[in-house]
């Protein structure tokens, strides 16, 4: 029997524009299968979550856009667990919004924040790292994360210092870091007590409450206001009322920032954020000149380096092209070199003025 009191908020309201043209505005990236596994992102991450939480307590938490797309992904789901942002606010006020309503379901609740687009392979590992956590936070008043190791200097990612000095396995946090320069980040890695930011969070419900009561007075009285209507008919009106008016930020500034009792656990599991094509071609195997082909079937000569997707079977003839995405989908071709990836949001916004709001 799964523990009635394990929670997890299923993050899946992004639009992944790093990954246009798969990813769109009305159709984003979790809700696609982006490795070709027979999976979408968001139905690999409810399945893994589920591998520790009672399915009936996974809330999906996504932009009202999305709705249909969910309910056609998750089945099992039910209207309760679906947590609808009428306006993109960043991250503080959609997890404060479902831990209140988690809260006035069961005040004894530990969860799990856990964004839908991240790839784990040792799904076993992931569920034992997060067991270890809610141990944690079920007896103590901690906001916990799940830090990665390093395996290069990224300078895409922010990062936890953790306190040398601690020999537990749980560790208390020093201090979070901006995304860093280069040299930065090498030097993070020589000092050694530093993680990755993967945005996984842990913590009680009354832990993480309490936070953002003491942390971010204006948001907590914001939807605080809202108690007696949550988890009953009345709420959407008073979300649809009262959401646009709460402060777009991250749950990072917002309370783990500036939180005394922070606590990040070093994960012990294989993971990728997904966040763009390079990091698609990254977690795929190659062929024998390390191309990384999706669904499409290739003749490639003098062709290395690149990350081909097409639909299903499509074949692709590449010729003296190396290190390049190959994205094709419906009416757009993408070919873009692979070190320029962090610019195809500015593409998209270029093609969108070109071309017309539908392509995005």
């Amino acid at each position: 029997m799964k523990n009635k009191n394990y929670y997890a908020i299923l993050m899946a309201g992004g639009v992944g524009s790093r990954f246009w043209p798969v990813s769109t505005q009305d159709f984003p990236k979790q809700f696609h299968d982006m490795l070709g596994t027979g999976d979408t992102l968001i139905q690999k991450t409810f399945h893994r979550l589920a591998n520790l939480i009672p399915k009936e307590n996974i809330f999906i938490l996504t932009n009202e856009l999305y709705n249909d797309l969910v309910f056609e992904q998750l089945p099992e789901v039910t209207k309760r667990q679906v947590v609808l942002e009428p306006a993109m606010r960043n991250t503080a006020p959609c997890i404060l919004y479902a831990a209140l309503k988690i809260q006035k379901e069961n005040k004894d609740a530990v969860m799990i924040v856990a964004p839908s687009d991240h790839w784990i392979e040792d799904e076993q590992t992931f569920t034992n790292n997060v067991q270890q956590a809610f141990n944690f936070c079920a007896t103590n008043n901690a906001l916990m994360t799940l830090g990665i190791q390093p395996t290069f200097p990224n300078t895409g990612y922010g990062y936890i210092e953790f306190d040398k000095a601690s020999t537990n396995a749980i560790k208390p946090v020093h201090q979070f870091r901006e995304k860093p320069d280069y040299e930065t980040a090498k030097s993070f890695i020589k000092q050694g007590n530093f993680l990755w930011n993967a945005g996984i969070f842990m913590w009680s419900v009354k832990s993480v409450v309490e936070a953002f009561e003491n942390n971010q007075p204006e948001l907590f009285k914001l939807f605080e206001k809202g108690i007696s209507v949550y988890n009953t008919d009345a709420e959407d009106d008073f979300i649809a009322k009262n959401y646009p008016n709460a402060e777009n930020i991250s749950v990072d500034y917002a309370i783990m920032e500036t939180s005394k009792n922070v606590f990040v656990l070093p994960a012990e599991f294989d993971w990728n954020d997904l966040g763009t094509w390079g990091s698609l071609y990254d977690k795929l195997d190659k062929d024998e000149s390390g191309n990384a082909v999706v669904n499409a079937r290739t003749l490639t000569e003098d062709a290395s380096g690149n990350m081909i997707r097409t639909k299903t079977d499509k074949i692709v003839v590449v010729d003296g092209l190396s290190d390049y995405i190959i994205v094709d989908k419906d009416e757009v071709l993408l070919i873009f070199p692979k070190e320029k990836e962090q610019d195809i949001k500015k593409v998209l916004q270029k093609v969108k003025q070109k071309f017309g709001e539908n392509y995005g």
